[in-house]
């Protein structure tokens, strides 16, 4: 059985945690359960995990779109309410705005762009980690991250 150490564990999960619940974020409502589910399936595998941050994406995002399943089944006539849970962003003082506005950009990509944006940008993933974790290839998930950045560039132009 895989034993993965405490401080290991604590490192991977301090590293990458904070992306991972952003990149969750974009199915469900419950990232950071799905991030920990995805942790303690990590705990259950037999042997090592090859590329293991991809691992974690991989997981996180079944995960969390399984999650999303659940909950349209569940609540299909709250869902729009749901929808104004907790920011994606933590924001400063004094940046309230700009966080809300980045929020409203991001939710009108297209979930192909997004979810590479944030993979990409926030996860630190290579250009084939996001093409493996979104089933295409490099140069589609460039091609949707630069589409992403031109939006957002677009909406903020000064930054």
């Amino acid at each position: 059985m895989n034993r993965i150490g405490q401080e290991f564990l604590s490192k991977i999960l301090d590293e990458h945690g904070p992306a991972l619940v952003l990149y969750a974020r974009q199915w469900c409502d419950t990232p950071e359960d799905v991030v920990q589910e995805a942790f303690v399936s990590l705990l259950r595998q037999p042997r090592e995990v090859d590329n293991l941050v991809g691992w974690l994406y991989r997981v996180v995002r079944n995960g969390a779109i399984n999650a999303s399943r659940k909950a349209s089944r569940r609540f299909r006539h709250e869902r729009s309410a749901a929808r104004q849970g907790e920011p994606w962003f933590e924001c400063r003082n004094g940046q309230k705005m700009d966080a809300e506005m980045l929020v409203e950009v991001m939710e009108d990509l297209p979930i192909e762009q997004r979810e590479t944006l944030v993979a990409r940008l926030w996860g630190g993933l290579s250009w084939e980690e996001v093409a493996r974790l979104t089933d295409t290839s490099s140069s589609t998930a460039h091609r949707r991250f630069q589409t992403a950045l031109a939006v957002l560039r677009e909406r903020f132009p000064d930054t």
